[in-house]
């Protein structure tokens, strides 16, 4: 009777244990994504404050290498995360899980990990990246974004833009094209992380589920440096 017991308290054990050990990866990577946030926009030369506050949403993609672009078929791994509200004029939300494919001529920026940093400034970029596979460039305008503490939000590249990009390798931070690469949601990644599948747009646009504790540095960084949206101002 004794052994039966220790078979079936283990056997619970296993079952409660094994999602959490199977996220390990899920976690770090929003955990990465909050780390890479908060370097980059402590420093005041890297985004500007303007582009920032008019931003519906920010997508982070930690440690993207560029080894894996070459090879084809690869890609990146991050998080996106949202302002909440109807309007995008909440606090930032739960993130969602986002895969970055395919490649251009602008990830041809030496072998090392790159961190990458996407603005999505209108709301239906952020909605085409949460419901489906997107080309930059094609179903969404993209562009280098802008940098530097004076830079102005007013030129040409941010005015049409639905999508500003930025990356930093080396400790170099710049505006870069990923015209010609796809963003979509990483469903897989999403399940792993919540213990349940919940569509991307549902996560972020309904807010049907919490943050969770791995989102903590992330959340907290964009609703200090950028607590409200300036998009309609």
């Amino acid at each position: 009777m004794n052994k039966l017991w220790v078979s079936l308290v283990a056997g619970l054990l296993a079952v409660t244990t094994t999602p959490a050990a199977d996220n390990k990866k899920e976690v770090e990577r929003v955990e990465n994504s909050g780390t890479v946030i908060s370097e980059i926009l402590d420093i005041p030369d890297d985004i500007p404050q303007s582009l920032l506050d008019k931003s519906e949403c920010v997508i982070v993609l930690p440690s993207v290498l560029k080894a894996a672009f070459i090879v084809g078929g690869s890609y990146g791994r991050g998080v996106m995360t949202c302002r909440t509200g109807e309007k995008f004029t909440g606090p930032w939300g739960s993130p969602t899980m986002v895969a970055l494919e395919g490649g251009s001529v602008g990830l041809q920026i030496g072998g090392e990990a790159t961190d990458f940093v996407l603005l999505l400034m209108s709301p239906r970029s952020a909605e085409s990246v949460l419901s489906t596979k997107v080309k930059l460039g094609a179903d969404a305008s993209a562009a280098a974004g802008p940098k530097g503490r004076d830079a102005s939000a007013e030129t040409d590249a941010a005015m049409r833009a639905e999508i500003l990009s930025y990356s930093r390798a080396r400790g170099v931070f710049a505006g870069i094209s990923l015209e010609g690469s796809t963003l979509r949601p990483d469903n897989d990644a999403n399940a792993k992380l919540y213990g349940s599948e919940v569509p991307a747009k549902d996560i972020v646009l309904k807010g049907t589920v919490q943050p969770p504790a791995c989102a903590q540095k992330l959340l907290a960084t964009l609703n200090h440096k950028s607590p409200k949206n300036a998009s309609g101002d």
